[in-house]
């Protein structure tokens, strides 16, 4: 096992190829401990050379709502009547705290999510 720190994305490439290799070794061995020890480097490398910034609140809503199949006329409990609705999700109103506490729960989001700051239009 010869495993190093990641600092170019030469060595990136490098730590991908060999965790490939040893990625299905079987567990408690030499090669098995190896492909742990290269994902947690790996990770740590993709968080800070490729981190993925979350989606606003309103992205993050629209998101959900298609994960969960669910129209705008579901939201009207946690945001108020239809018109409210559309214009929350066309960036038109800002979402209260009362609105961010509803749809925390019903969409299974976290509150501090959709509390960030975003833009209207």
């Amino acid at each position: 096992m010869n495993i190093k720190l990641i600092k170019t994305e030469s060595d990136y490439r490098d730590a991908l190829n060999r965790l490939e290799q040893v990625f299905d070794a079987k567990i408690g061995t030499a090669e098995s401990d190896e492909a742990d020890i290269l994902a947690l480097i790996i990770d740590e490398y993709e968080k800070k050379h490729y981190a993925i910034e979350a989606p606003d609140p309103i992205e993050a809503i629209k998101i959900r709502m298609q994960e969960m199949q669910l129209k705008q006329v579901d939201l009207i409990n946690e945001i108020g009547g239809k018109s409210r609705v559309s214009e929350v999700l066309n960036r038109k109103r800002k979402l209260t705290v009362e609105m961010i506490r509803k749809l925390a729960q019903k969409l299974n989001l976290s509150a501090e999510l959709l509390v960030i700051d975003y833009k209207l239009n």
